[in-house]
């Protein structure tokens, strides 16, 4: 029978613009432009659906046509998608200029709609069925912060497992009340940083500051240098392999986040299941997609053989 995961957050349109040529901070970049459905738990989802898992997606949504788009993307990925749909509100939105390279220059997020999911959702006969229905429960930062501390005490008061996903340094502060509920972080360098007010130079600094703060599992990356996976006292880093192309960085955090819970609900070790995360990330910076449009598990599967095994640190 198929694991079920509950998922949270972010499900809105994501657009993009890529610049062609060397980037010209203050002037006119040629380039071109891309929209399609995104948002950190929307991503994460879609991955987790294409891996084999029966998912169900709840998230504010304008009655817009970018809505019916967010929508429309739910179905075709085979998700339960259970939207707070606000007819009076547009869907919220993401939108960014990636250099030539892949990278991001800068971005800006539209979601304000995201505040009007409001913890006493929560008490609604559907929402709950659907936590004490489901195996895990994943969320995003772009929630309110007293909707998050919701969720974490939802969860743990049905002893089931729960991950996040940091998003960025501005959300992931919402994070703090809570985080000794979280079972899993997902979550950058910039982002780990604004949780513990330091930044270590060397992926050996990040464990102790982490475990300081109440952080028992996490996995932090750091662009393309050593990742760093804690779990349960102990800790491991991971040099992500170096992909041959790079179209788009876009989702490459959230797919990092549903290949390792995948590997996770499926009984293997987090310093092992890192290694399948790493492998679904490398597939989706190949995209111009924020979701490998190829993904499976069989894919998953051959990526993973070029995931170097991870080195212990303590």
């Amino acid at each position: 029978m198929k694991k079920k995961i509950l998922v949270l957050g972010g499900a809105h349109i994501d657009r993009r613009g890529r610049i062609c040529g060397e980037t010209a901070p203050g002037a006119s970049n040629p380039g071109t432009w891309f929209e399609e459905p995104g948002g950190g738990g929307f991503n994460a989802a879609r991955n987790l659906a294409r891996l084999g898992f029966q998912v169900t997606m709840i998230s504010p949504r304008g009655g817009d046509p970018m809505g019916e788009t967010v929508g429309e993307a739910a179905d075709f990925a085979g998700i339960d998608d259970r939207p707070f749909v606000f007819l009076d509100r547009k869907t919220p939105s993401y939108t960014a200029i990636i250099e030539k390279d892949g990278n991001l220059v800068i971005a800006l997020a539209d979601m304000d709609l995201y505040r009007f999911f409001v913890p006493r959702r929560l008490s609604i006969r559907w929402v709950r069925e659907a936590f004490a229905a489901h195996d895990f429960v994943l969320f995003d930062a772009n929630l309110p912060e007293e909707t998050i501390a919701a969720i974490v005490a939802k969860a743990r008061s049905l002893a089931k497992p729960v991950a996040a996903i940091a998003i960025s340094p501005a959300k992931v502060v919402r994070l703090r009340p809570c985080i000794g509920g979280i079972d899993y972080l997902f979550l950058n360098e910039a982002e780990a940083a604004a949780l513990t007010g330091e930044r270590p130079e060397e992926a050996a600094g990040w464990p102790p500051l982490l475990n300081e703060i109440g952080i028992r599992n996490a996995v932090v990356t750091r662009g393309r240098r050593e990742l760093v996976a804690l779990c349960e006292g102990r800790a491991v880093t991971l040099q992500p392999p170096i992909a041959d192309t790079v179209a788009d960085v876009t989702g490459a955090g959230d797919s990092l986040a549903a290949g390792t819970l995948a590997a996770l609900i499926s009984g293997l070790p987090l310093e092992e299941a890192v290694r399948h995360g790493t492998a679904a990330a490398t597939l989706t910076v190949q995209s111009q997609h924020a979701v490998n449009e190829n993904l499976t598990p069989d894919l998953l599967n051959e990526a993973l053989a070029l995931v170097p095994k991870v080195r212990i640190l303590h």
